[in-house]
């Protein structure tokens, strides 16, 4: 029998390469464990990626800077933050970078797409996910990405983005039209940063996503064959504190990956070497303050 399409998005294959215990908190146990509380810095990048794309819905006429200052403050996200005051601090941050990104563009140059969902579908994988902005420039599409961190960005983070060559892939199986450059948007900066890829890397990075797919894969049906609700609960029921406990060779296939990134993860309470690996964060704590 042939094997059935391991159904995907960037992001779960992202997962499954940075943790695979966070890969199964997150995928597969059901209920999921309870995730930390939100990050204060997750929240200010929603808020900015909601308003950038209310700005392109508006008419014409409205495409001001100060129309993105109206969207980010009526749509602004006030989860993690330590105060109210350092919220409204953040809010006003995220206004001037709105305000001061849309000023750069031309409000007539519509994009094709604006967090549009594309989609394609190879032997092992299909797989899809939400573009922030899709571009035509000529003949072909770009596919615009937005960053909103206090980390510097460069070339190599545009090169080798797996989920930036899937959305590429994707964008011109859906629009029928070629799609070869990506683009990271650092608002905090104002730089752009640009990869073109050829059909050689594109082709990498998608036989790339079809191994790590497989090796989820098979994970996943091992998951399902071995674990199962506890008898008498449903398994939408919620155990009383973390997660369920699982056999010794689940978490043999799912083990973590202790390291820096442990501090800023939703399930770090439910992983012993997780917590081991660094120091507790507060949810304020990925602001550049």
């Amino acid at each position: 029998m042939p094997r059935r399409l391991y159904s995907c998005t960037p992001s779960r294959l992202n997962a499954w390469l940075d943790c695979r215990r966070r890969y199964r908190f997150t995928y597969l146990d059901r209920p999921q464990p309870a995730k930390g509380p939100a990050w204060a810095h997750n929240s200010v990048g929603a808020s900015v990626h909601n308003a950038l794309a209310g700005w392109w819905r508006e008419p014409y006429e409205r495409r001001t800077p100060l129309t993105a200052s109206i969207l980010l403050t009526n749509g602004w996200i006030t989860e993690g933050f330590k105060d109210a005051e350092q919220s409204g601090r953040w809010l006003a941050r995220a206004r001037d970078l709105v305000s001061g990104y849309v000023a750069t563009l031309d409000p007539s140059d519509d994009p094709v797409g604006v967090e549009r969902t594309v989609a394609t579908r190879t032997k092992v994988i299909a797989v899809s996910g939400r573009i922030d902005r899709l571009d035509r420039r000529g003949d072909e599409l770009v596919v615009v990405d937005y960053k909103t961190g206090r980390r510097p960005l460069t070339q190599d983070d545009a090169r080798s983005s797996l989920a930036l060559a899937v959305y590429a892939v994707a964008a011109s199986a859906v629009m029928r039209a070629p799609c070869r450059t990506v683009e990271l948007h650092h608002l905090p900066t104002g730089e752009v940063v640009e990869w073109r890829h050829t059909d050689e890397s594109l082709e990498r990075h998608l036989r790339r996503a079809e191994d790590v797919a497989t090796e989820a894969a098979a994970a996943d049906e091992r998951y399902r064959e071995v674990v199962a609700p506890a008898p008498g609960r449903s398994s939408r029921e919620r155990p009383p504190a973390g997660p369920a406990p699982v056999p010794a060779e689940i978490d043999e296939l799912f083990p973590p990956s202790p390291g820096p990134l442990c501090s800023w993860c939703d399930f770090r309470r439910h992983c012993a070497e997780g917590q081991a690996a660094g120091p507790e964060r507060l949810p304020w704590d990925g602001l550049a303050e």
